[in-house]
C-alpha cells in the first residue's frame, strides 16, 4: 500500500532542473518536499546548457519522444505560469531552427524523416533548398544545398529557468538545502531516511534526481544504475552585425543568439572524459571550426566564454525513470543526456505523479529502472 505523500517525508536529492521541477510539481500539488543539493542550484548541466527546444523534430523518432514531447508541452505552460509564481524572467521565446545540410548525402539524411516530423503536432516543417535557406538567413555558408526547417521550437535561459521553478516550489512549500548525501537508511524493503555526512533526513520517498552521478546511489537501492557523464563544451562569441533569430545548427553542432547576454551560443562537444569538468583547447578549436562551417561570417568573432559541463546517459540511450524495483518508495530521474532541458519539466512532472498518484499518462516503460537488473 503506498503511503500518502502528504503525511510523509520526500527527499529530493539533486539540485538541478530534474530535482527542481519534481520539487515544483509537488508544490502544484500542495506536496512539501526537500531538495538536497550538494553544490548550489544549477551548478553544474543545468546552469550551463544551450537551452534550445526544438522538441526533438530535427533528430527523428527517438525512445525518448514521448518524454519530449510532455517537456515541450510543459514548457509552454510555464513560460505562462512561471512568471506569476516567481521573480526571475526565463526569457522563453519562439524561434524556428535551421538544420542545413553542405552536401547531397547530408540532405538526403536530413529529410529521411521528412513524413514523421510533419506529422507531429504543433510544429511545422518544411525542407528548403539552398537558396531559400540563404534567403532566410543569408550568412549561412554559400554550399549549403538545403535545411530542415521547424516552426514551433524555442529556447529558454536553462539557469533562470531552474532558478524560477525553485523560488516557486519554495512558495509552495519546498525546502531547498545544501548537503552531501551518503545513502539511504532503509527497514526491510522501505526507504525511512536520507543519510547525510552530518546527521540524516526522514523520508518515506526518495527521488534520485543527481544527473551524471546518480550511478553512485546503485549501491544504496541494491539495484545497477549505470548512468556515466558525458562532458560537453560550449563557446559564447561576441559577434558584429545582427543577432541570429534563427538556430542554425549543422549535424549536431549549432548556434543562435541568446537574449541574456547577447552572445552567440555554439556548440557542443560529445566527450567521454569521466567527471572531469575542465575546458579544454581541443573542445574549443573543434566548436570554433564547427561554427565557421555553419557560418562563416563569424570568423572575426571574439570569444567571451567557454564552458564545461556533464550530462548523464544510459547505455541504451533512454532515460532512466521510474520506481527502483528493489526498495519502495524510492525513484530515478536521470540519464537525459544533450536534451534535459527538453525534458527536465516533464521528468519532473512525471516523477511528481508517481509519488502522488502512482501513476503518470506518458509511456514511461521503456524507461524503467529495472530494465538493468538482468
Amino acid at each position: 500500500m503506498t503511503t500518502s505523500p502528504s503525511a510523509s517525508g520526500i527527499v529530493i536529492i539533486g539540485g538541478g532542473i530534474c530535482g527542481i521541477a519534481a520539487a515544483y510539481y509537488l508544490a502544484r500539488e500542495g506536496i512539501a518536499s526537500t531538495v538536497i543539493e550538494r553544490d548550489s542550484l544549477a551548478s553544474h548541466a543545468s546552469g550551463f546548457a544551450y537551452g534550445g527546444l526544438s522538441g526533438g523534430i530535427p533528430n527523428g523518432p527517438q525512445t525518448n519522444y514521448p518524454a519530449i514531447a510532455e517537456g515541450m508541452r510543459l514548457h509552454r505552460e510555464l513560460a505562462k505560469e512561471l512568471p506569476e509564481r516567481s521573480s526571475v524572467d526565463i526569457q522563453f521565446q519562439d524561434r524556428p531552427v535551421l538544420r542545413i545540410a553542405l552536401s547531397e548525402d547530408e540532405a538526403a539524411t536530413g529529410r529521411q524523416h521528412l513524413d514523421w516530423q510533419q506529422a507531429q503536432p504543433g510544429f511545422t516543417v518544411r525542407w528548403l533548398d539552398g537558396g531559400e535557406a540563404r534567403r532566410m538567413e543569408p550568412r549561412l555558408n554559400p554550399a549549403t544545398v538545403g535545411a530542415l526547417h521547424v516552426e514551433g521550437s524555442a529556447d529558454v535561459e536553462p539557469y533562470r529557468l531552474t532558478l524560477a521553478l525553485a523560488e516557486a516550489a519554495e512558495k509552495g512549500g519546498a525546502t531547498i538545502r545544501t548537503g552531501r548525501v551518503t545513502g539511504l537508511r532503509k527497514a526491510g524493503d522501505r526507504v525511512q531516511a536520507v543519510m547525510l555526512e552530518d546527521g540524516e533526513v526522514a523520508a518515506e520517498h526518495v527521488v534520485l534526481a543527481m544527473g551524471p552521478w546518480t550511478a553512485e546511489a546503485a549501491a544504496w537501492v541494491d539495484t545497477p544504475l549505470p548512468i556515466r557523464p558525458l562532458k560537453g563544451q560550449i563557446l559564447r562569441l561576441r559577434a558584429q552585425g545582427e543577432p541570429y533569430a534563427i538556430s542554425v545548427g549543422h549535424g549536431k553542432n549549432y548556434a543562435m543568439t541568446k537574449p541574456a547576454d547577447g552572445l552567440v551560443w555554439t556548440g557542443t562537444t560529445e566527450e567521454e572524459a569521466g567527471f572531469d569538468e575542465s575546458k579544454t583547447t581541443d573542445a574549443r578549436d573543434r566548436i570554433i571550426d564547427s561554427v565557421l562551417l555553419m557560418l562563416p561570417s563569424l570568423v572575426d568573432a571574439e570569444l567571451a566564454l567557454q564552458t564545461a559541463c556533464l550530462r548523464p546517459v544510459a547505455p541504451d540511450g533512454a532515460l532512466v525513470l521510474g520506481r527502483v524495483p528493489s526498495l519502495d518508495g524510492v525513484y530515478v530521474s536521470s540519464g537525459a543526456g544533450r536534451q534535459g532541458i527538453m525534458m527536465g519539466p516533464a521528468m519532473g512532472r512525471i516523477t511528481a505523479d508517481l509519488i502522488v498518484r502512482g501513476k503518470t499518462d506518458v509511456p514511461i516503460d521503456a524507461y524503467a529502472p529495472a530494465r538493468f537488473a538482468s
